[in-house]
């Protein structure tokens, strides 16, 4: 985990802001190792800095990078760089293959097994953005570090 001097995308960095990025090999244990790697990032941050990290938060981290990782694993050739920043009152996920295509989500099928990935990742995000670098490209989710009371999903009770 380390202090980010200067915004690399040109956004002003916050000088609390902490983050972690590791090269994955992309064989099959990547996507469990970057699980475990998001879930000990959020506990160091929670224990070292005192941020406020729902178990929600810690899930959601954890599902949004297995599915990631999981689609460039299958879609890309090579490694993954995974980023996992504190920005705010949020944790962004930044996972970077060397495939250049970005992914679209697919249209509701109740009869599509699987190739939903995509689709759980921007529901349960706050913000989600693909894009092209000039060699493949970056997807970056962004996940609330805790949970707000006042928002309450329809058809659920509030928390």
């Amino acid at each position: 985990m380390n202090l980010v001097p200067a915004g690399e995308d040109g956004r002003a960095a916050q000088e609390d802001a902490l983050q972690t990025t590791v090269a994955l090999d992309g064989d099959g244990t990547c996507i469990a190792q970057a699980r475990h790697l998001s879930a000990a990032f959020l506990t160091r941050v929670r224990a070292e800095h005192g941020l406020d990290v729902s178990a929600r938060a810690m899930d959601l981290t954890q599902l949004v990078v297995s599915e990631l990782v999981t689609n460039a694993r299958k879609y890309a050739p090579g490694p993954v760089l995974m980023t996992l920043r504190i920005d705010g009152d949020a944790v962004e996920v930044d996972v970077w293959d060397s495939d250049p295509v970005l992914p679209v989500a697919r249209a509701a099928d109740a009869g599509r097994v699987g190739q939903h990935g995509l689709e759980i990742v921007m529901a349960v995000t706050q913000s989600f953005e693909a894009y092209r670098e000039p060699v493949g490209k970056r997807i970056t989710a962004r996940i609330a570090l805790h949970d707000d009371p006042a928002d309450v999903l329809p058809g659920r009770p509030p928390r």
